[in-house]
């Protein structure tokens, strides 16, 4: 089911399989914001990465000598949220643990995602609750994919991203697996500038890793139509688009993929972050759009 979230400027589309977002347009410009998840390309829209980001080395991990299985980016994305909130401007949506996700993670848990609006800015917070007896593993982040043109009479390579601050900062490559591989390869030197293209994104995405800036902008000398998401304390960023697509994902993370070297195990997985039984783990990001 699609729900609606609206301000005197943006209007905002929710699915609740997957809490999803589906648009995000300008009232005033008619500017519609967010990918047509066009399948020629790629299906999704903005999908929410939990309990793991990226692949899994296997599809598998390890946890109390036990083997589970899983999907790259975990399997909140394929499952239906529940409506635990919804105001004019805000809606929030909550998955909480069952049989089907035992199977495949065994932890309690509580999983929401709350969006709301302030102004010309969505917000988007993830709220994690640890409801079981021991120490939860888990990784979470988001995959918002920003259409790109924006303005009619722009072209993809009329656009750059823009970030807080200059950067020198290497891509860590992935695999054939989407592992991320052992060393970086050189690629923002004293810059905070990045012209888009197409083929950026030909040996997948461009993955960062503690980055200075906490905002990246979508830009054109062409049009003064653009956004920035602003993702303060994440600690892992990975900027993709699918091959010759017209989009262009920029996806705070907290948690990676899997190394090509990784254990298996879960709590030795780099980026895994651990909340105590009966405690909340809170993290939002946010896109201003112009």
């Amino acid at each position: 089911m699609i729900f609606e979230i609206h301000n005197d400027i943006l209007a905002v589309a929710v699915a609740s399989k997957g809490a999803e977002l589906q648009s995000i347009i300008n009232k005033e410009t008619g500017i519609e914001y967010l990918w047509s998840a066009d399948p020629k390309f790629w299906a999704k829209k903005s999908p929410v990465l939990f309990p793991v980001v990226g692949g899994l080395k296997n599809n598998s991990y390890q946890y109390k000598g036990k083997t589970y299985q899983m999907a790259r980016h975990g399997f909140a994305r394929d499952m239906e949220f529940a409506v635990s909130r919804q105001t004019n401007e805000e809606i929030i949506f909550t998955l909480k643990n069952n049989g089907e996700t035992f199977a495949k993670y065994p932890f309690e848990f509580s999983f929401s995602v709350s969006c709301s609006l302030h102004n010309n800015r969505l917000n988007t917070k993830y709220i994690v609750e640890n409801k079981g007896q021991e120490n939860m593993f888990f990784s979470v982040g988001a995959h918002p994919a920003f259409k790109v043109p924006l303005a009619a009479e722009t072209g993809f390579e009329d656009y750059y991203l823009l970030f807080s601050k200059r950067e020198n900062a290497g891509r860590w490559p992935l695999s054939a697996q989407g592992l991320i591989e052992t060393m970086p390869l050189p690629f923002l030197n004293d810059t905070n500038k990045l012209p888009l293209h197409k083929s950026l994104f030909y040996k997948d995405a461009l993955v960062f890793k503690h980055l200075v800036s906490a905002g990246i902008s979508i830009l054109s000398y062409k049009t003064t139509h653009g956004l920035r998401v602003n993702f303060p304390g994440f600690p892992y960023m990975g900027v993709w688009s699918a091959k010759g697509a017209d989009f262009v994902c920029i996806e705070p993370w907290c948690g990676i993929a899997d190394s090509v070297n990784a254990t298996g195990s879960l709590e030795e997985k780099e980026g895994i972050n651990l909340l105590a039984p009966q405690q909340i783990f809170e993290k939002q990001w946010s896109a201003e759009f112009f």
